[in-house]
């Protein structure tokens, strides 16, 4: 049995925002790293759910964005979590191939604010 279908009863609980959006933390499962925050519609929710790999929503293209369709670096998601105020979501997911980041990086958060303020 898919373990993302128990989220199916919170779905409808979610608080998203005025555009339809709701925040989720994309974590690694494997050594709990965060890896990047993208945004959720309820049909990527829905695409998430039922291919069991992250699919968000694309604000600059207005579009599904199934992650690691052109990179290959997919995330396959082992579990999904929903914070007690019911407007961020936590994704846990085993990351495949180079990285999360669009960057190459394995996480986008790969910067301390020090170096950002020294450049």
């Amino acid at each position: 049995m898919n373990p993302l279908v128990a989220i199916d009863a919170l779905v409808g609980e979610l608080r998203y925002d005025d555009r339809g959006l709701i925040p989720a933390v994309v974590q690694s499962a494997d050594d709990h790293s965060v890896l990047m925050v993208a945004w959720i519609s309820a049909a990527s929710l829905e695409a998430t759910i039922a291919q069991g790999r992250t699919v968000f929503w694309s604000r600059s293209r207005q579009e599904l964005w199934a992650k690691g369709a052109t990179s290959g670096d997919v995330q396959e998601v082992v579990e999904i979590l929903v914070d007690c105020d019911a407007d961020t979501l936590l994704i846990k997911v085993h990351q495949h191939g180079g990285g999360a980041c669009h960057t190459g990086s394995w996480s986008c958060f790969d910067r301390s604010l020090a170096e950002v303020e020294s450049q």
